[in-house]
């Protein structure tokens, strides 16, 4: 049997109603969300339900900005939810499991470090430490370069201020600091035509500026309650695995000053290994990065989009037999492992987008088609326009400029706009509108066209 990790996202994976057609056909979620949901109210905080079963929910970008504790909560519940569908219902057996930043802590509970009730907590416990020792303003940019070009850029700007947050790929990395060196930093990499993105987040995450937010919450997390790690661990904070001996607050509170290195650690896993790596949380951020860092693993991203009870199944087909060291945190895995008739993607992910719309489009190509467009029209470097990039969260594109350039795509293919009401920006990322534009009728077919943004 092969072997596979399972990765845990951090923030920038939230999408409103993730689980909602889930929700229809799978009591886990709705058994899952009303225990977090419970815990979640007894800590002071809103239950993240109302975020992951209702698409209309506040987007990545109101909760950045209005309510991060809120998006916390949500992205906890949803990737704990999703994991425990995956282990008891469809018998995914992880050999491994990856959390990416805020992801670690999510990575912990799973493995059984903390049960979910207390992993909503050491969340809780991560928002009052920043509440109690609130850090100076700073930023992330996101370069399109790997490690050890971002390091020479760095070193060649004499910005010592700014650091390595996150090696993502080796294309990609993230680096932190101060908002007055850091635009420095994005405006060099620009001219450079390097491809530099800022992120919007309040604060400089995994960098030194954060020493004192990370010294509060490893006191808080070292009160909270912990039991035996039931499934292997890699941290891409340490660089290796967890052990017995490691004090696990001290390295939940790590991952906000020190870098996470998950380049390499995907690099490492699969070396020893691993060549399936199944994404447990919305979108598919974490598996487009893997099949960047390793060309030709099967990556699967169950969430890629909203999707239901046979479509997840679908997404792993072949997958549920992966070795296993240990049982899962919340019991025996039980399930089937049965899957679907669906094929996945080449890659192993998830349908990218219907495959056959009416007259039929190749998503892959009508994705690209759509990164071109836009970057065109934006005037973003085109590898900025990522398939799982929010249009909005990511890449601040309102939804005026949304509903301008979908209507060209729509005209391009010679398709129908969306039924009148329809809201467009319920389709966040460049993968979600190939696939709406798979499923649209050829022009003059369609009944009363437009959408609202």
């Amino acid at each position: 049997m092969t072997d596979c990790a399972v990765l845990f996202p951090g923030q920038g994976a939230y999408l409103p109603g993730a689980l909602a057609p889930l929700a229809e056909d799978e009591p886990l979620v709705r058994e899952t969300l009303g225990t977090l949901d419970a815990a979640a109210v007894r800590l002071g905080r809103t239950a993240p339900s109302r975020l992951l079963l209702d698409e209309r929910a506040p987007s990545l970008a109101d909760l950045v900005a209005t309510a991060p504790a809120d998006l916390h909560t949500a992205l906890f519940a949803a990737e704990i939810t999703l994991f425990r569908i995956l282990t008891e219902r469809h018998g995914l057996r992880p050999g491994v499991l990856l959390g990416h930043s805020f992801g670690e802590l999510v990575a912990l509970t799973a493995a059984g470090a903390y049960g979910p009730e207390e992993g909503l907590a050491l969340v809780a416990a991560r928002d009052d430490a920043f509440a109690a020792r609130p850090p100076e303003p700073g930023g992330m940019v996101a370069l399109g370069i790997s490690a050890p070009r971002t390091a020479g850029l760095l070193n060649g700007l004499g910005e010592w201020e700014v650091t390595l947050a996150a090696d993502n790929s080796p294309r990609q990395c993230v680096v932190s600091g101060p908002a007055e060196p850091l635009e420095r930093v994005r405006a060099a990499a620009e001219t450079l035509g390097l491809g530099a993105t800022r992120l919007r987040v309040p604060y400089a995450f995994h960098h030194r500026s954060l020493a004192a937010v990370a010294d509060d919450f490893a006191h808080r997390a070292a009160a909270l309650r912990t039991g035996p790690v039931r499934h292997v661990l890699y941290s891409a904070i340490l660089g290796r695995r967890l052990e017995d001996a490691d004090a696990v607050a001290d390295l939940v509170a790590a991952h906000l000053v020190r870098p996470t290195r998950f380049t390499d650690t995907v690099r490492e896993l699969h070396a020893d290994g691993v060549d399936v790596f199944v994404e447990c949380g919305p979108r598919g951020v974490l598996s487009d990065l893997v099949a960047a860092t390793v060309p030709g693993v099967r990556v699967v991203a169950p969430l890629r989009r909203r999707a239901g009870g046979r479509e997840v199944a679908d997404a792993l087909d072949g997958v549920a037999g992966c070795a296993a060291r240990t049982a899962g945190p919340f019991g025996a895995s039980g399930g089937t492992g049965a899957a679907g008739p669906g094929d996945p993607e080449p890659d192993g992910s998830a349908p990218a987008a219907p495959s056959a719309g009416p007259g039929g489009l190749d998503p892959e190509e009508v994705v690209a088609t759509l990164r071109t467009l836009y970057a065109d029209a934006l005037g973003y470097p085109p590898e900025v326009l990522t398939r799982d990039a929010d249009l909005e969260a990511d890449l601040g594109v309102d939804s005026i400029k949304q509903t301008e350039l979908f209507a060209r795509a729509v005209t391009r293919y010679g398709r129908a706009l969306p039924a009148e009401g329809s809201r467009l920006t319920s389709y966040t990322t460049l993968d979600a509108l190939a696939g709406l534009l798979g499923t649209l009728p050829a022009a003059g077919t369609a009944g009363t066209a437009g959408v609202t943004a």
